[in-house]
């Protein structure tokens, strides 16, 4: 990933995280002694509903594209983890996932359905000081070129984000902001956000999600998850 201006990266995120919505899952995370949390994301534009598995028990069911589980208490160590297509044993994701006691993670069921593989992140949802929230952003949409987050003014906030490129969490202040998505490298606006308002205190995932030319539920957009 290319280098990024952290001051304009915290207006960015804080004006996507909101102009989309936000997901209603909010979960806030109580850390048990053995046990690690871990989320799933359904984030295949074109893939059918389908149902997490952990170690062969169904932990969640019916996710379809592009919403998540909450964050799911499993025990530490080596876990399998399933992704089937939804009431089947049609396996599209089989991963060993080893994992930390007190430890949050996202696994993304990512691309076209042709292509389904996951994305494993672990997930720091450390406090947000007062007056700020955590925010990043993950390019997941499969045919969508590499994006410029700018300013109006079309200073370049972060430039060349591909798919399944990701930011940390970064901390962003409150605030009103405006800025537009970009196709890299020119002055093509994708996307309009303006006037914005970034709220504290939570942790947030922004993803991009869709296809090109998709319609409907499967166009390109964001989604948000509210991690904490």
């Amino acid at each position: 990933m290319k280098h990024i201006n952290k001051k304009l990266l915290t207006v960015f995120l804080a004006v996507v995280f909101l102009i989309f919505g936000c997901s209603d899952d909010e979960n806030p995370i109580t850390p048990e002694s053995e046990k690690a949390n871990v989320m799933a994301i359904h984030a295949s534009p074109d893939a059918p509903g389908v149902d997490l598995l952990v170690d062969n028990s169904i932990a969640g069911n019916g996710l379809t594209f592009p919403n998540n589980t909450p964050y799911l208490s499993v025990e530490k160590g080596t876990r399998n983890i399933k992704v089937n297509v939804a009431g089947t044993s049609t396996t599209v994701i089989d991963k060993n996932l080893n994992l930390e006691a007190n430890k949050n993670y996202s696994v993304f069921a990512v691309d076209a359905v042709s292509n389904l593989s996951p994305l494993v992140l672990e997930d720091d949802l450390s406090t947000p000081a007062n007056g700020k929230s955590h925010v990043r952003f993950i390019h997941l949409s499969p045919d969508a070129p590499s994006v410029d987050i700018t300013t109006q003014e079309g200073i370049v906030v972060f430039g060349g984000i591909s798919f399944k490129d990701f930011t940390p969490f970064t901390p962003i202040n409150s605030g009103t902001y405006n800025l537009q998505v970009r196709l890299a490298g020119t002055e093509t606006v994708l996307l309009e956000l303006i006037n914005i308002v970034a709220e504290s205190g939570k942790i947030y995932t922004v993803f991009a999600k869709g296809f090109v030319d998709g319609t409907g539920n499967q166009s390109l957009g964001a989604q948000i998850i509210i991690n904490k």
